[in-house]
């Protein structure tokens, strides 16, 4: 919960950050856009468009995060505990998370012998080695993805990050049907997808920043900011439910969807509001409210077209002042965030990479939980984390004072920990 909070106000605060970034470039109305207006044969309002980019980047970086969950799901496969006693799993009991029968042929296997070069007595060493390569290419790739984000079209920027994602995610879990055994292997595929992971979190959130402005929208943002719970949810299931065909699939699935995202980015997202006609919403039209309505839209774009060609070009672009990173450091509030950011990041990534290693292989009640059941438990986490960035949003715009919000969530944090 208390990482969806500061994931919640991170996002606010990149927004405003975002704001400032950008630069000339030509851009054009994504085709599946094209496609609905010619069949509607009338276009959408701004209200509407904003709906489908706030759909369009939920689904967007949900995938990322879904994408990353497969290596927290295949640890203990990967690395079995010799000491660990074969044989049914009643833990835990109910029907959600129970474990139904698998396949003998390839899991009992596995969880004797593991997957060289995992399964020997550094085998938790290289796969927290192999976390350490990706998160440093995603930390290294998001300083270049912001300012590569600046200068090149959002909407084809993500979309060549989350196919890329897709492949050498795919690649890393190829591994287990190409039978492959050599670590440099699984380091590479894990260090290049990171890269292209870096380049979500930047373009989403100058995406969101472009639609919506300065505008209050802490409900809406609190809401929007669990698809990171939800892409944590639907990676652990969707790598758990595949786990019992073999460790490969948890890595293919998952990296399927993100190249479906991919394209789904393509066709449907505007990533610019003047791509559609409309001002940035910085400007005088966006930040009026607006008739979700056609004929309001219209009327809307006239006037941009008549009064405000000096800020949109004929390529629909909008000249912004780029910032560097010293710059941006130098921004009020940007390293206390940053900071507070960094060490709920840490607790954060641990249960996302090592919460169900963890489950699978702790004796509880006398008993052990199967591969599948740890990964499904872990999501608990991650339902939390939906759960305490709506109510964050909700009582920051209440109350009006994000800080205060905060610094109530995690004074709490410490506390919930201890007795759970």
């Amino acid at each position: 919960m208390i990482d969806g909070v500061f994931q919640f106000f991170w996002v606010e605060f990149c927004l405003i950050v975002k704001m400032s970034r950008n630069s000339d470039t030509m851009r054009r109305i994504p085709p599946g856009i094209l496609l609905i207006r010619r069949i509607r044969g009338r276009d959408w309002s701004l209200a509407t468009y904003r709906y489908v980019v706030l759909f369009v980047t939920f689904i967007a970086y949900a995938c990322y995060h879904a994408s990353r969950k497969p290596t927290s799901i295949v640890k203990s496969v990967l690395c079995p505990d010799p000491n660990r006693p074969l044989g049914r799993y009643p833990w835990p009991i109910g029907n959600v998370f129970m474990k139904e029968n698998f396949m003998e042929n390839d899991i009992t296997t596995l969880r004797n012998m593991g997957w060289p070069p995992f399964n020997g007595p550094d085998g938790t060493s290289k796969l927290g080695e192999i976390d350490v390569a990706f998160l440093a290419c995603y930390a290294l790739g998001m300083y270049a993805a912001g300012h590569l984000g600046d200068t090149l079209d959002l909407r084809l920027f993500l979309t060549t990050g989350m196919i890329g994602s897709g492949i050498f995610i795919g690649l890393f879990g190829m591994g287990y049907f190409w039978n492959v055994h050599v670590f440099w292997y699984f380091l590479v595929m894990q260090m290049v997808a990171g890269l292209f992971q870096a380049t979500g979190w930047p373009s989403v959130v100058a995406v969101i920043g472009g639609w919506f402005g300065k505008r209050k929208r802490g409900l809406i943002m609190g809401i929007w900011n669990a698809h990171t719970s939800v892409g944590n949810i639907s990676g652990s299931l969707l790598a758990a439910a595949v786990l019992e065909y073999g460790w490969g699939w948890s890595f293919i699935v998952p990296g399927a969807f993100i190249v479906m995202g991919g394209l789904m980015v393509y066709l449907f997202l505007a990533a610019y509001p003047e791509d559609v006609g409309f001002t940035c919403a910085h400007g005088s039209v966006s930040n009026v409210e607006v008739v979700p309505n056609d004929q309001e839209a219209i009327i809307r774009k006239e006037n941009v077209e008549a009064g405000e060609m000096n800020v949109v070009s004929k390529h629909g672009s909008v000249s912004r002042r780029s910032i560097g990173l010293l710059q941006a450091c130098l921004i009020p509030g940007v390293i206390p965030f940053a900071l507070c950011l960094f060490f709920a990041k840490l607790v954060a990534y641990t249960f996302l990479y090592w919460l169900p290693f963890y489950l699978s292989q702790t004796e509880i009640g006398g008993e052990y939980v199967s591969e599948k059941s740890a990964g499904n438990l872990s999501t608990l986490f991650d339902v939390g984390g939906i759960v305490g960035g709506i109510l964050a949003g909700y009582v920051s715009d209440k109350l009006n004072a994000r800080a205060t919000t905060a610094a109530c969530f995690i004074f709490c944090g410490p506390r919930h920990t201890q007795f759970s």
